[in-house]
């Protein structure tokens, strides 16, 4: 069965799904538009995630707003008359906290700073070079283009991630 875009938010206004899937102006008015909804998507795990829900939890909770930023930012590319516009930042948001999936596994060896900013540029990295597929996944039909290769970067990045915490605990220990 093909992947359809959600019907629900086509009785949205079209202020309102555009203004959700840019963050408001956060998509719109700062340069560089899918790091700073990328910050803010750090900042959604910070206060909402970080060792609260588990794997499983976090998963679901993720699964969730991947399913509304798939509606969403499908909608908003439809509104907006363009595919995956770079204003549309709900993506990069809902994403982020895939990172840190595992987060106890990640906390003790290395401060909290250091693998934010690790998960983060990483999460950049694979958000923008696209490497491993990931840059297939957007011909996906609608909002799921536009959500899954963010979703894989997260994934990707959350593996490094965890690799280079484990070589980092290898390295100390021996």
């Amino acid at each position: 069965m093909p992947l359809k875009q959600p019907l629900w938010p086509r009785f949205l206004p079209t202020a309102t799904v555009v203004n959700c899937a840019t963050l408001g102006p956060i998509g719109t008015r700062l340069p560089a538009p899918g790091t700073w909804g990328s910050v803010a998507g750090l900042m959604y795990f910070t206060v909402f995630f970080a060792g609260r829900y588990g794997v499983v939890g976090t998963l679901l909770l993720s699964a969730i707003g991947a399913y509304v930023a798939v509606a969403i930012c499908g909608e908003a590319e439809f509104r907006m008359g363009r595919r995956d516009p770079g204003a549309v930042i709900l993506d990069e948001f809902v994403a982020v906290p895939l990172c840190f999936l595992g987060w106890p596994a990640l906390t003790g060896t290395l401060p909290n700073w250091a693998i934010f900013i690790a998960g983060f540029a990483l999460f950049r990295l694979f958000d923008i070079t696209k490497p491993l597929g990931i840059k297939k996944l957007q011909d996906l039909p609608a909002g799921w283009g536009v959500v899954a290769d963010d979703l894989a970067a997260a994934l990707a990045s959350c593996a490094v991630l965890h690799g280079g915490v484990a070589a980092w605990r290898a390295l100390m220990a021996g």
